[in-house]
């Protein structure tokens, strides 16, 4: 409060330190001196041609001449005027003009008040998270206070000091949001409409104003209060006006909103306001749910039969027969809407859910899990993989439990997460083997688990992939159970050839005779030629050159065709 005393007993207004640090002249700053005095004598509001005579006396209409020093302080957003409306009723007919302004009466604005009060700077002691939300944008809010402040100001010295202050407490709320854990809206909006520095003020300083008493009349929703937060003098406030015009993000994309009206000095003024839509989306935020993986991945923290698998790959990267992809196109179209559309009517389905139950078949290495997993790439979903040979157990009755657990537990998770994965059942083969008819306690403990494994098919709702490498000995009743039975050959030359312009390392230098058309033409399974292009790459890391060579490539081409690939699990590879 010193400065404030010191400016309201100056005789020489030009040597207080308050003028010292405002953009105005020394008239104005008598005005501002005048209205000063009024307050602080709870006079909040004087009348113009009062105030005006006062300070400049009435001889010769001296008076008139600084209507416009006035009028400069307005627009600065020192001064704020109260329009009479009986005396504007009185001359409603004349054309506005800033000698309407002789009518008004007027007084410091809010802003004003809070520069006199020379507030501290805003504490910073407090470090760590943010609680939430709202702790958060109190200190957002004290930011557009310093940049208030810092658009009264001229001084150079006192202008660096806050420049400093505001930079300071910009760094605070920064590393504050980094360990903050809640989910900021703000920093949403802000993301998604590419909002500049300047840009993401003036949307603060307007939701500030929502949060004020002050209300929609406020003077600081006026375009010149919200340009001289972002500018540094008239010519940058002038060339920032492109900020609130209608080509600008703000107002182009719905966030900001205004209202005209012509001011008492005839001139078209525009206040500013968020938009309904985003100001609803702001108040009426909820913190989201946790998200759906992270679900999902706690939910099997606390079982041992499932592996979540994340897909990297959609249908639309897998090699293999066009019959085949157009066939998976096809069940992965039951997401369309038309389609949905249809099926509910002719009642063939009663959700929107993709059912389907599938099996892949075929020699190991021909990219059924692949494709299993691409599917689910392809509509979103997780997947949910279990490895049916873990399911046999030396005690008897235990395996028909298990089995009755591998659907218990899906049904859980899926019903705790809100979410239906992919059931992908591997190596299958004894689920979806023929019954036999058999008096030894080991076969009726087999047809049993696998009369249970038929019924908890039956039931089941949502996609299912069950993967195996031999069908003819598929029993008759699972054949009906599932809706396809989709077969995956080893991949014909073309296919091949495909794959190991997929597989090959970019970027990388094979020798002269390098040709990968007589790589095509072994008859190798995808999972061989990965096996095969990973296991060059590891010889050709280590070595001096760092070339790939056509005889690395025919030597490990030989080691696969000559293991047991079709019956011993290559690592890394599912089948």
């Amino acid at each position: 409060m010193e400065k404030l005393k010191e400016f309201l007993d100056s005789k020489n207004i030009k040597t207080s330190q308050i003028f010292k640090e405002l953009e105005c002249n020394e008239n104005e700053a008598l005005i501002l001196q005048e209205l000063c005095k009024n307050h602080v004598g709870a006079n909040y509001n004087v009348n113009t041609f009062s105030l005006l005579v006062g300070i400049f006396g009435q001889a010769q209409y001296k008076y008139l001449d600084h209507l416009k020093d006035l009028k400069h302080l307005i627009d600065l957003g020192y001064v704020t005027q109260n329009t009479n409306i009986f005396k504007n009723n009185e001359f409603g007919k004349m054309q506005s003009s800033i000698l309407n302004l002789l009518q008004n009466d007027i007084g410091l604005s809010e802003h004003f008040l809070q520069f006199l009060e020379n507030k501290p700077l805003f504490n910073m002691s407090k470090t760590g998270a943010y609680e939430d939300y709202l702790d958060y944008l109190k200190d957002e809010f004290n930011r557009i206070e310093l940049y208030q402040k810092l658009s009264f100001l001229n001084s150079s010295k006192t202008n660096k000091e806050l420049k400093n202050q505001i930079k300071n407490y910009e760094q605070h709320i920064k590393e504050r949001l980094k360990s903050s854990k809640f989910s900021n809206v703000l920093t949403e909006i802000f993301k998604e409409n590419n909002l500049n520095l300047k840009e993401q003020i003036i949307f603060l300083a307007l939701l500030k104003e929502e949060y004020t008493i002050s209300g929609e009349n406020s003077n600081a929703r006026e375009m010149n209060s919200l340009l001289l937060l972002v500018s540094e003098g008239e010519f940058e406030r002038l060339k920032n006006k492109n900020l609130l015009d209608e080509n600008s993000k703000l107002i182009e994309r719905n966030l900001v909103d205004y209202d005209e009206y012509l001011n008492p000095f005839g001139e078209i003024t525009k206040s500013f306001f968020l938009s309904d839509e985003v100001l609803q989306r702001i108040v009426n935020f909820k913190e989201p749910k946790e998200n759906k993986k992270i679900q999902l991945k706690n939910a099997l923290k606390e079982q041992d039969i499932f592996e979540l698998i994340e897909p990297n790959t959609d249908i639309n990267d897998v090699i293999m027969p066009q019959k085949t992809k157009e066939l998976l196109q096809n069940i992965l179209k039951q997401q369309n809407k038309q389609v949905l559309e249809r099926l509910s009517k002719w009642g063939i389905k009663t959700n929107k859910n993709i059912e389907a139950k599938i099996i892949f078949y075929g020699p190991a290495g021909t990219g059924k899990t692949m494709s299993a997993l691409s599917m689910a790439k392809s509509m979103k979903k997780a997947v949910l993989s279990f490895d049916c040979s873990k399911i046999l157990s030396k005690y008897v009755g235990e395996s028909e439990q298990n089995v009755r657990k591998i659907f218990d537990t899906y049904k859980e998770i899926a019903q705790n997460c809100k979410q239906s994965p992919i059931l992908l059942l591997n190596e299958a083969d004894q689920f979806l083997s023929t019954r036999v008819e058999s008096s030894s306690g080991a076969d009726k403990m087999h047809n049993q688990m696998q009369n249970i494994f038929l019924e908890q098919i039956e039931k089941f709702s949502g996609v299912i992939i069950a993967t195996t490498n031999f069908l003819e000995s598929l029993d008759s009743a699972f054949s009906r159970r599932f809706d396809y039975k989709i077969e995956f050959k080893k991949p014909n030359f073309k296919e091949r050839l495909l794959i190991w312009e997929k597989a090959l390392p970019k970027n990388a230098e094979f020798d002269k005779k390098f040709d990968k058309n007589i790589l095509a033409n072994y008859e190798l399974s995808g999972a061989q030629i990965i096996m095969v292009v990973k296991n060059t790459a590891l010889k050709v890391a280590i070595s001096k050159d760092g070339i790939f060579k056509m005889t690395d490539f025919l030597e490990f081409i030989q080691k696969e065709l000559n293991s047991s690939f079709d019956t011993v699990k290559t690592v890394g590879f599912n089948a």
